[in-house]
């Protein structure tokens, strides 16, 4: 066992760790989200991971986004990706996507990975990634922000639950603004469900929704599936 994941045993056995040394995972945008999901990937030894991302850093990121920094104003969103993995795990193998996820290419992305994180800001393209995975046959954490709240879930393949949390008609909301913690939070619940299932662990959010409200500190989990919404 290597040095730098011997505070991971414990939490993880020796097994775990270097079978997450084997794992392969895709994760879709490099923003709020993106930036502390690659954290906690890289610390905990996630062999290889595909960072997706065609934006580029703006002032208005700064405030809650972990990649942003006011060096890289301007930058792309996935090369910094690579160079904070390079800084932090140079032992994990990143490849950068600095390119947005479509419907035309999302298949040829996802393509020989175990598991996918949704670090997206748009239904549209939360339902584009859904598909994608259900196609590979793969697991996919999701995960939303917005203000004080936010939300995260574990679909597993031919579930459906991405779709029925963002029905097609669902609108693209402007963004009113996120904090810092919001973003941090929930990433941190993607993370430790990402590392439960990619360690072959049963996941308490597969099928199932947790909301998170920071402002009254209030936490639910909610059943998904047929009529969990009516």
């Amino acid at each position: 066992m290597q040095e730098r994941y011997i505070r991971n045993l414990g939490p993880l056995t020796e097994e775990e760790c270097l079978l997450l040394q084997k794992r392969k995972v895709f994760l879709a945008g490099c923003g709020g989200l993106g930036g502390y999901l690659l954290e906690h990937l890289l610390r905990a030894g996630v062999g290889t991971i595909t960072v997706c991302d065609g934006d580029t850093f703006v002032p208005s990121n700064l405030n809650r986004q972990l990649l942003a920094d006011s060096t890289n104003l301007g930058r792309s969103k996935a090369e910094a990706a690579r160079a904070r993995a390079a800084l932090v795990n140079p032992e994990v193998t990143v490849h950068v996507a600095p390119c947005f996820l479509t419907a035309d290419n999302a298949a040829g992305l996802l393509a020989g990975h175990d598991l996918a994180l949704d670090a997206l800001d748009s239904p549209a393209a939360r339902r584009i990634l859904a598909q994608a995975c259900r196609q590979a046959g793969i697991p996919l954490v999701h995960g939303a922000i917005r203000g004080w709240y936010a939300q995260a879930a574990v679909v597993l393949p031919e579930s459906g639950l991405m779709e029925q949390l963002y029905p097609a008609d669902t609108p693209a909301h402007g963004d009113p603004g996120s904090l810092s913690p919001t973003a941090g939070l929930c990433a941190a619940v993607q993370a430790a469900e990402a590392l439960k299932v990619l360690c072959g662990r049963p996941s308490p959010l597969a099928g199932r929704l947790m909301w998170m409200d920071l402002l009254e500190q209030e936490y639910q989990i909610v059943p998904l599936g047929p009529g969990a919404f009516k």
